[in-house]
């Protein structure tokens, strides 16, 4: 087998090639990757990308347009660029360290340290499914009039068949499932928008950073919540880690190579996933502004196929089920991989997906507003944040691990500028909590 060849063969497979070399810095010795093998390597950020898309982010999106107009777009606009950074250290750690990020931390956290950790990111888990679930068991009540608990149920029952096909030990096949959801929920929250009659100077407007009020300020913590979201960061190492396996079996220039395809993986799933929220947002800014109910997910379809027509309502609930089912899924997988990580222990996915479905379940069967509890999970989430991209900024940045691939200046800077905006937008948000302003 030629050098070429060989070379192609594991970039595609991930398989090392007998006798290839370790390192090449010559352009001239690098054989091209044939485009079918590089596209093939494209996958775990579109999954992850569902976290960025799921109920949580309607909820926040819908209610942030709908009370502010076009006042908020520079958050999503933010959070989105800030995802992109923070989404692609977390597919290097694992591409690099052949570990996700839950494994390093379980690895090198002392054991009460390490369980609260594992605490906190249970808690981000949690909130994380509350949101999926429930905003599936929203989608149900508006398409078929289902009650709540039992949608909630249904949710939780397609959820562990598309995680069947996750355990079948063919990550392909799973991602191609969940790339199809996204797909519809693409379609379903950006139909909308071309019939919506967008103010695009007041949009662009919309690109300052600023403030009205202490609500918009607990509304931008939740879109934050629901954009950066810790568990896809835990997610999207190890996804990248049951890829793409360990980098001893690999030479550094097909290294390279992956990080070069993981670059486009997170920008071409994150630009998806930004246009997505930032079309929800600028479509409940159109077109219901001062429309009664919009508060609510259940009143912002009705107030979507009132004012934009049923088709585009009916669209929009078959995004809203899409995007719950393909969201607690993932979830559910990014609930295992922390376990996994923290607590070195294997839990089956079917039966984590059992047992975590219980909160949810509970919060519909309580009877408290979703829409309200889908907002509320997203500034949970938004507190979980810095947990999760410190600790990934500090060890995409050790040259001890990371080698030649740690972190230049530039981007140890960046990482340093997210996690300082995030913590600093977390602290105002509690403060306003407290004193009762939020």
């Amino acid at each position: 087998m030629s050098e070429r060849h060989a070379e192609s063969v594991h970039v595609g497979s991930g398989a090392e090639p007998s006798g290839a070399p370790r390192s090449s810095n010559s352009s001239a010795s690098r054989p091209r990757v044939p485009r079918r093998r590089w596209i093939a390597l494209l996958g775990p950020a579109f999954v992850a990308s569902i976290a960025y898309v799921d109920p949580g982010n309607v909820a926040s999106n819908l209610s942030a347009g709908a009370e502010y107009g076009y006042l908020l777009v520079w958050v999503l606009v933010l959070a989105n660029l800030m995802a992109v950074l923070v989404q692609y250290l977390s597919a290097k750690l694992a591409v690099v360290t052949g570990e996700s990020l839950p494994d390093l931390l379980g690895a090198r956290m002392r054991r009460g340290p390490r369980l609260l950790f594992w605490a906190q990111a249970e808690v981000v888990a949690a909130a994380t499914d509350l949101a999926e679930v429930v905003g599936g068991a929203i989608a149900l009540h508006i398409l078929f009039g289902m009650p709540m608990l039992w949608g909630g149920v249904l949710v939780g029952v397609v959820s562990m068949v598309l995680l069947a096909v996750q355990n079948g030990r063919n990550p392909r096949r799973f991602e191609a499932l969940v790339v199809g959801l996204l797909v519809v929920i693409t379609i379903g929250f950006m139909s909308g928008l071309v019939v919506s009659p967008v103010d695009w100077g007041a949009a662009s407007e919309g690109l300052i950073p600023r403030f009205q009020d202490s609500q918009s300020v607990l509304l931008a913590a939740s879109m934050l919540g629901a954009t950066v979201m810790p568990h896809a960061i835990y997610l999207h190492s190890a996804l990248v880690r049951d890829r793409h396996g360990r980098p001893e079996s690999r030479s550094e220039t097909t290294t390279s190579r992956l990080l070069s395809a993981t670059r486009w993986d997170v920008v071409l799933g994150l630009i998806i996933a930004g246009s997505v929220n930032i079309g929800m947002l600028l479509m409940a800014a159109a077109s219901l502004p001062g429309v009664e109910g919009t508060d609510s997910i259940e009143g912002a379809a009705a107030a979507i196929s009132e004012h934009l027509g049923p088709a585009v309502g009916l669209v929009f609930a078959v995004g809203l089920l899409a995007s719950g089912l393909a969201s607690t899924s993932v979830g559910c997988y990014a609930g295992s991989a922390i376990m996994r990580g923290l607590l070195h222990i294997r839990v089956p996915l079917l039966v984590r997906r059992a047992v975590t479905l219980i909160p949810a379940l509970l919060v519909l069967g309580i009877g408290w507003d979703p829409t309200w509890s889908l907002v509320i999970s997203q500034v949970v989430l938004s507190l979980g944040i810095p947990f999760a991209i410190i600790p990934l900024a500090r060890y995409t940045a050790d040259r001890g691990l990371m080698g030649r691939w740690t972190n230049p200046w530039v981007v140890r800077v960046l990482a340093l500028v997210v996690a300082v905006a995030i913590v600093v937008l977390n602290v105002l948000l509690v403060v306003l909590t407290v004193m009762g302003e939020a």
